[in-house]
């Protein structure tokens, strides 16, 4: 077994993804204008191995799909480092380190009807990113109909000349898909694939992410706000709070032990199957506190129902609590 598939693929150290806010016409016309940062990622620790499907959940607007595009170098990271195969991933400039980078790290987005070129075949979608990589058409053709037979569109000829208009939702995903492995990736962004999905359609999806983790040893960021979905794929979770980890754990600990009362808060709203099977809810009382100015103290605090005083001065660090299981919470320090 070589380092490759023993050390981490991607490797994220305190990553932070700020976004500048200006000020309006007057104050930039009366020189008082202020500078001020919305937080999307605030300091985002992770590690992901060759073969490992990593979770990355919480609600809208926590900053999830910040970091898998900052991770992806589609948003360049305020601070903080990025690891790809234990080369930091500022230091690859040029443009065949950069081509080399693309090739390997991919993404794939939550809408495929935004992702995909309404005017471009599948044959023309999935050819556009080999053109930089690979080398006669001949050769591009097979590996559009080998990405096509991975992602489950079989037999693949039939949908080389099929524009998007024409394929139902499940199997533009699949397309878009088939075009972020067409180029063999060893790392997969996976930005919430199932959310625009029948929920008859989400299982052959996940199935096919788990597939290539088991099967290609890819490393998997899947992003997603349903906890429901995780439990089949991921073998580890970490749950975000405004731009920040609050619990990070396996897949067990994280969904049938969680200890963050944000945590336990996201999984009593995820509904139980069977007669008479039901979670005790926990309403999150208040507003998510502004991303723009946020609290001295915990994050969580303004809605927390187990805050206590020091939660409201000091902001928690990510501490170990079990074998693997980590949570940024003053109960358990």
């Amino acid at each position: 077994m070589n380092d490759f598939q023993t050390n981490p693929v991607i490797e994220v150290q305190d990553l932070k993804k700020w976004f500048p806010l200006r000020g309006g016409f007057f104050s930039s016309l009366f020189g008082r204008e202020k500078i001020r940062y919305l937080k999307a990622v605030d300091g985002v620790n992770l590690r992901i191995q060759p073969g490992e499907v990593l979770g990355l959940a919480g609600e809208s607007g926590c900053g999830k799909s910040t970091t898998g595009m900052t991770v992806t170098k589609l948003y360049e990271p305020t601070s903080g480092k990025i690891y790809f195969r234990q080369q930091e991933v500022a230091s690859i400039r040029g443009r065949k380190g950069l081509k080399e980078f693309r090739k390997n790290v991919q993404i794939v987005f939550q809408n495929p009807y935004e992702s995909l070129n309404p005017r471009f075949t599948v044959l023309q979608s999935i050819d556009e990113p080999l053109k930089m990589f690979s080398g006669s058409p001949e050769e591009r053709h097979s590996q559009v109909i080998r990405a096509l037979e991975r992602a489950g569109l079989v037999p693949a000829h039939y949908f080389l000349d099929r524009y998007p208009h024409e394929l139902s939702g499940g199997q533009l995903q699949r397309v878009a898909i088939a075009r972020a492995i067409a180029v063999e990736p060893c790392f997969l962004v996976a930005d919430e694939p199932v959310s625009m999905l029948d929920v008859s359609i989400r299982a052959g999806i996940l199935n096919l992410l788990n597939h290539f983790a088991q099967e290609f040893h890819m490393g998997i960021l899947y992003i997603s706000h349903d906890l429901s979905t995780m439990k089949h794929i991921c073998a580890s979770i970490a749950i975000m709070y405004l731009g920040r980890i609050v619990e990070r754990g396996t897949s067990q600990q994280v969904l049938e032990a969680p200890q963050h009362p944000y945590s336990q808060a996201l999984m009593a709203a995820v509904p139980l199957m069977g007669s008479g099977s039901r979670r005790k809810r926990i309403l999150l009382e208040g507003a998510v506190p502004n991303p723009i100015d946020l609290p001295p103290g915990c994050r969580f605090y303004p809605r927390c129902p187990k805050g206590e005083k020091i939660c409201e001065e000091n902001e928690p660090e990510l501490n170990r609590i079990g074998d693997g299981h980590h949570v940024a919470c003053y109960l358990y320090h």
